[in-house]
């Protein structure tokens, strides 16, 4: 099995690891989609968007805000229909989010302590520049303590932990996901269950639909004289949606979506962070 990290390293700018940018989806996909092609029929892939040395997913990639957890599920649904190993980080499947330090004292990674002797205390880096990127690519981000329900240090520890909570604890815990029908948690649970009950999923070979299209992600996979059809709108807003011809007049079951409703496949707009799945019949 291969771990590559080139997708990671999309967002950095001019190689410098606290500046950032934001990837447009095309050269994004570029990268997914090549190592799901040359991969194929000759080694094995990982399949994670992040770990303890990466920002959260939903902050990196998708929206923490509004669209919480619309863009977290879409995120993971095309994590779980590609070919490879899924990996799903601790706090992954609540959604849990980059945390805002205050102060550069509450971080404990030793590189960015290292990183703000030399740029801030013994150069001139601007410190506010400095902590912005830190807040955003610090792999402390995904080493606050593990949210499981709305009491004092989220639950983890009736002591003292080594990094301070996310403050957000309050709305996003463990205790809150598993009442709420329609959470991040949920959703992971069923898919995984698509992606154990269709192996098309896991095995099936790769085709992209539309690689310039700068909202949407559309992509084929076949395996087994089995077909199923993967689209997944990158974006906070509506995304319009055209049939690739290949599948027109093809009769098709909805696997699953993050949205209620629409199950049929045919044109329409997407709602922002979209992401539905069909398999052909």
């Amino acid at each position: 099995m291969v771990f590559q990290f080139e997708h990671d390293n999309l967002d950095t700018l001019d190689g410098e690891r606290w500046a950032y940018r934001k990837v447009p989806l095309p050269e994004l996909k570029a990268v997914l989609s090549k190592w799901q092609t040359q991969m194929n029929g000759k080694a094995w892939n990982s399949l994670y968007w992040t770990n303890h040395d990466q920002p959260r997913t939903v902050s990196r990639r998708g929206n923490d805000g509004k669209y919480r957890k619309e863009s977290q599920k879409m995120l993971y649904t095309m994590l779980m229909t590609m070919q490879g190993t899924p990996y799903i980080y601790q706090g992954e499947e609540i959604g849990m989010t980059n945390v805002a330090f205050d102060s550069i004292e509450d971080y404990d990674d030793v590189e960015i302590h290292n990183c703000w002797r030399e740029r801030v205390i013994n150069g001139n880096a601007d410190p506010d520049k400095l902590l912005d990127g830190i807040r955003y690519r610090a792999r402390d981000n995904a080493r606050t303590p593990m949210q499981w329900d709305d009491t004092e240090n989220a639950g983890f520890t009736t002591g003292t932990p080594w990094l301070k909570v996310n403050p957000n604890y309050k709305e996003i815990n463990v205790k809150e996901a598993l009442t709420d029908k329609d959470s991040i948690l949920h959703y992971m649970q069923r898919l995984i269950k698509m992606r154990k009950e269709n192996e098309v999923a896991i095995y099936g070979d790769f085709q992209e639909y539309e690689p310039e299209n700068e909202q949407l992600y559309i992509y084929e996979r076949n395996f087994e004289e089995k077909q199923m059809l993967v689209v997944l709108n990158f974006s906070e807003e509506r995304a319009k949606f055209t049939m690739p011809e290949e599948w027109k007049g093809k009769k098709t079951e909805l696997l699953i979506t993050n949205y209620p409703g629409e199950k049929e496949l045919k044109n329409r707009e997407l709602e922002p962070y979209e992401a539905i799945v069909w398999l052909a019949l």
